[in-house]
């Protein structure tokens, strides 16, 4: 909690103030541009810390961001707000699919990031060092990328501080979204951020590069409802909504460049040892027959025909 000026580089924004603009710092010695928002609330409270676009193609999740950022006042708010809407720029500019074009990294692989390493492990390091770092709470937007059918789901990370885990799942149920999925995927944002001690949230709604109004409100409702919870906003307490807690987030990829056949849908349950797609050669001949190693929820299926050896083919949260 904290009533000082906000800053971000060369970015800054008193008590009552809103700034937009663009920080700039070297990765791989070239100009990276990041353009953000500074909130400070005209009432102390809470630093929350919203960023999108860490993979550069899941729109709805970037749609919210600039939803929040446009759409904040800070007459009446308690504490500070940051909002990235997207961080990966390159990705974004590329119509990438899950890497950094300047360095074909996966960005959520590398956080905390490296000061000395690629370029993703670069702007991984300053947005963590310089934007992350500043929160009390913490929550990264997602969806499907441009291949990637998905139901919403929240993920929390379980860091083995159990005060910031407690939190980090308090968050999980505020936001509203039904599933919520334990993950322990290293050099991820909420990892990342949660082992810094950091109580954080990564939600996913959205996919197939199609951002739908109701796809965005998954992001801006829960982000309402979460403000709500800080007591950041005016309003009272949400409504806990029913919600299923999956504590494995179990993925399958492919052994083969081929042609992938899903057999399911997303928000399919499933049994363990179920058939839930095949990849084909060329001539039809099956490669891959791909089985669920548990019983659970499909959380998401890559809808590309196309498919290179060890890409990701769906998910089971069980």
């Amino acid at each position: 909690m904290s009533d000082k000026t906000l800053k971000v580089g060369q970015l800054s924004a008193g008590p009552g103030e809103k700034r937009h603009g663009v920080v700039e710092f070297p990765v791989q010695g070239q100009s990276y541009k990041l353009p953000m928002w500074l909130i400070h609330g005209s009432e102390a409270g809470p630093t929350l810390v919203v960023t999108g676009g860490v993979h550069g193609s899941e729109y709805a999740s970037i749609a919210a961001a600039l939803d929040l950022g446009r759409s904040l006042n800070p007459n009446g708010l308690r504490g500070r707000i940051i909002v990235v809407p997207v961080i990966n720029l390159p990705g974004f500019a590329a119509r990438s699919i899950y890497v950094c074009p300047l360095d074909g990294k996966n960005p959520n692989r590398v956080f905390p990031g490296d000061a000395g390493g690629t370029g993703s492990e670069q702007m991984a390091d300053w947005v963590f060092r310089n934007v992350i770092s500043q929160a009390d709470y913490y929550v990264d937007l997602h969806g499907g990328d441009l291949i990637e059918a998905l139901v919403p789901f929240t993920i929390f990370f379980r860091s083995g501080n159990e005060q910031v885990d407690a939190m980090s799942l308090e968050m999980a149920k505020v936001f509203g979204i039904h599933y919520l999925v334990s993950s322990g995927t290293p050099g991820s944002t909420i990892a990342a951020a949660a082992s810094a001690g950091i109580p954080s949230i990564l939600t996913e709604s959205g996919g197939q590069g199609i951002w739908t109004a109701e796809h965005v409100a998954d992001h801006t409702n829960g982000l309402q409802r979460l403000m709500r919870y800080l007591k950041m906003i005016p309003g009272s307490a949400p409504e806990l909504t029913p919600f299923t807690l999956l504590e494995q987030f179990l993925w399958l990829r492919s052994d083969h460049e081929g042609f992938w056949y899903p057999q399911v849908l997303v928000g399919e349950t499933v049994g363990a040892g179920q058939e839930l797609g095949y990849i084909n050669d060329w001539e039809g001949n099956v490669l891959q027959t791909c089985l669920s190693p548990a019983e659970g929820t499909v959380l998401f299926i890559v809808s590309s025909l196309a498919i290179h050896e060890n890409d990701p083919l769906f998910a089971i949260g069980a």
